[in-house]
């Protein structure tokens, strides 16, 4: 989307406790830790079928019998097989990676709610954005600025809301949303009186409505209006051959591409379909692909960190250019087949 010129609520799950942690548990200290860099050089011959030894040796559990390593090999397979995809990428690594230590574990999970703290910022960043700049202008325009002041906080501002040549700019977007609900309620047309028993005079109450049971999905579609667009001059463009050409400015359209940067707060969604495909343990992973397809270059460049911590060759299925693609890495090198 370019501009001419140019909260949903989320659960959280707590750190999981030394107590519920499984076979991967180790005890004693961090003294592994030094050799760390040369065990992830030997990551696919250590990584194998079964559960990782907390020396980084091989699988074997000494006493046990056959039978019972077989069970326990059988339910390790269905534990890493979900009926359903999940979508907790991290927290499948956390749970099933054959190949992480406890502190390693511990610091996975350590980032993994950090993210779900700061999840709901990233469901409602235009708002937010948007937000912040209304009430740092209404505050800025209420004190008594000297005529230098004044101006240094125009330029300022001028800056932060300067629409980009090439994406959204939250601030811009989110302050003209902000100002137009309220104008909006404060001045209601005869017909929204009639209709739906607008009040003049309520912007203000609106505004922190709409704050309180909104996220960015809910705000764009129902406050974008077909006049907002035409006014931000907001369309659609691509690039065509060597050039870049505007490609759609029907308003519905425009709002529900910019609604669609926005799912999922604008991040890929990836589902583990398999944690022991081909029976050798290896992951599998699949995008949700709706229309908007993976970064090829960050793909190929991320898939080697999941091998690294998952400890076998790692898949990811998706779809370039209209076909499905398998992308894999080995340890070795990324490759990729057309399926």
């Amino acid at each position: 989307v370019q501009t001419g010129g140019a909260s949903q609520n989320t659960g959280r799950s707590l750190p999981m406790a030394a107590s519920n942690r499984g076979p991967w548990q180790k005890s004693g200290g961090y003294e592994d830790l030094w050799g760390l860099d040369k065990r992830l050089q030997k990551v696919g011959d250590n990584a194998v079928t079964g559960t990782a030894n907390a020396g980084g040796g091989g699988n074997s559990q000494s006493g046990g019998t056959a039978t019972n390593g077989a069970a326990s090999a059988a339910a390790l397979s269905r534990a890493r097989s979900p009926e359903v995809p999940q979508k907790d990428l991290m927290l499948f690594l956390i749970e099933h990676s054959r190949l992480l230590e406890e502190w390693e574990r511990d610091v996975l999970s350590l980032l993994r709610e950090e993210m779900l703290y700061f999840w709901p910022q990233l469901e409602t960043k235009i708002m937010n954005e948007g937000w912040a700049t209304y009430w740092h202008l209404r505050i800025m325009r209420e004190m008594e600025l000297t005529d230098a002041e004044a101006l240094e906080f125009a330029k300022m501002h001028s800056g932060v809301v300067l629409p980009s040549k090439f994406n959204v700019n939250p601030y811009h977007l989110g302050l003209a949303l902000w100002e137009d609900i309220e104008r909006r309620w404060d001045n209601p047309t005869q017909e929204e009186q009639t209709l739906y028993g607008r009040k003049p005079g309520c912007g203000k109450e609106k505004i922190f409505e709409v704050r309180e049971t909104e996220n960015d999905l809910s705000f764009l579609r129902n406050y974008l209006t077909k006049e907002l667009v035409q006014k931000l001059d907001l369309f659609l463009y691509q690039k065509v051959g060597n050039e870049w050409r505007v490609v759609e400015t029907d308003w519905e359209k425009v709002r529900d591409e910019i609604c669609t940067s926005r799912v999922n707060g604008g991040i890929p969604v990836l589902y583990v379909q398999d944690g022991d495909y081909n029976q050798n343990g290896e992951l599998y992973l699949r995008h949700a692909y709706e229309g908007v397809e993976l970064d090829v270059k960050y793909l190929e460049k991320t898939l080697p960190y999941v091998y690294q911590l998952w400890g076998r060759p790692s898949h990811l299925q998706t779809v370039i250019e209209g076909r499905e693609v398998l992308f894999t890495h080995d340890g070795k090198r990324t490759q990729r087949k057309f399926l």
